[in-house]
């Protein structure tokens, strides 16, 4: 049977915002959750140095996988084992590895609603079953342990994201807590995804390894080591599951791309520059705030991590997707649909990334600023 896979309605808009730049219009693009700039420096010449002196072929890097261990032990007070860790194609493979090897078809996966689309999507398309819970203002958008230790019967397992796509909000450490220790009384497995840490502006994020040894922990160059486009994430589990997951990978992906491996090691010595881009996505998420009063938009989710602004936006529109094609054809501003997010409640909801360049935001700001307020004048009507 095959399984009914939601659209990624964001890749829509990036297609009418790519036909409108092929037209001659001027578009700013923050509809998808990518950094608008490269890999660093040095990582970039490694490669050139590797695309020069060797074939290259199918590889796992020891030395990469030894670098992520003191990551760890570095970042969160954590000891692990190369043994435990799997280089991955990016983030969604290390998904697809987490859950087909670890759970079944049939289980229950709970996660958080809102909540990143191919998390319900992968779930899906695996045959498990995604439980998506809402949350709301209350719980500032996240999964708590009182919302998991009410669920019955318990899940088989849940995703937490922290920070979170499409809000940004984090999970603090004795939430965190609480959560494991939920988990643990109920059987539920933990699946955290940690993809933007190292992207927060308040408390450092911290990992639920610190709270919960035998959670599965998913996490990817393309975010923080703005390397998207090199496809190189990896998946993190317990000693006794590692063969498990090693199998999956070799059989599904074989292996990660070896240059970008190369580039990696690297680029995850290159924190300077990489802290110049969170400086910029600081920068543009305090104009972002500042501006939203003058678009109308008061309610929003709060921002602590990742690069995005979650706005409620029900009072001009029942139809995000629509709302947010007319922004762009009228704007040149390309933002991303609530309904890939919330396919409940994701109609009166749009998200905006800020993973571009300060004077982009600004411009964004100034096309936007008119556009929302001859809404408001519509709406109000």
């Amino acid at each position: 049977m095959s399984a009914q896979i939601d659209p990624f309605y964001a890749i829509s808009i990036s297609g009418l915002a790519q036909k409108l730049k092929a037209e001659g219009r001027s578009i700013i693009h923050m509809e998808f959750g990518q950094p608008s700039t490269g890999a660093p420096k040095a990582a970039i010449a490694r490669a050139h140095e590797v695309l020069d002196t060797e074939a290259m072929g199918y590889w796992e890097s020891a030395p990469l996988k030894a670098r992520i261990c003191r990551h760890y032990a570095e970042t969160y007070g954590v000891q692990v084992d190369p043994i435990q860790i799997t280089l991955t194609c990016g983030a969604s493979p290390a998904l697809v590895l987490a859950l087909s090897s670890t759970f079944k078809p049939g289980d229950v996966i709970a996660m958080a609603r809102p909540g990143y689309v191919a998390y319900r999507n992968t779930v899906k398309a695996l045959h498990m079953v995604p439980a998506e819970i809402a949350c709301g203002p209350a719980t500032r958008y996240q999964l708590t342990a009182e919302l998991l230790a009410g669920l019955d019967p318990a899940p088989a397992g849940v995703i937490l994201a922290s920070p979170a796509n499409p809000t940004g909000t984090v999970i603090p450490g004795d939430e965190l807590a609480a959560i494991a220790r939920v988990c643990r009384e109920r059987g539920i497995r933990i699946v955290s995804d940690e993809i933007y840490h190292g992207l927060s502006y308040a408390e450092p994020t911290r990992s639920m390894l610190e709270y919960e040894p035998t959670a599965i922990v998913v996490n990817s160059f393309s975010k923080y080591f703005s390397m998207a486009g090199w496809r190189l994430g990896w998946l993190l589990v317990p000693r006794d599951e590692a063969a498990r997951a090693i199998a999956y990978m070799g059989a599904l992906f074989l292996t990660a791309p070896a240059l970008a491996q190369h580039a990696g090691l690297v680029a995850m010595d290159c924190r300077d520059e990489l802290e110049g881009h969170v400086a910029t996505y600081r920068r543009n998420r305090e104009r972002l705030l500042e501006a939203l009063p003058a678009l109308g938009l008061e309610k929003i989710a709060p921002p602590d991590g990742a690069f995005y602004i979650w706005a409620d936006v029900g009072a001009l529109t029942d139809d995000s997707l629509t709302f947010c094609k007319e922004l762009l054809r009228d704007t040149g501003v390309a933002t991303a649909p609530g309904i890939d997010f919330d396919p409940v409640d994701g109609r009166r909801y749009i998200r905006m990334s800020f993973a571009v360049s300060t004077p982009e935001i600004e411009e964004a700001i100034r096309r936007m600023v008119p556009w929302f307020a001859a809404r408001r004048a519509a709406a109000a009507a």
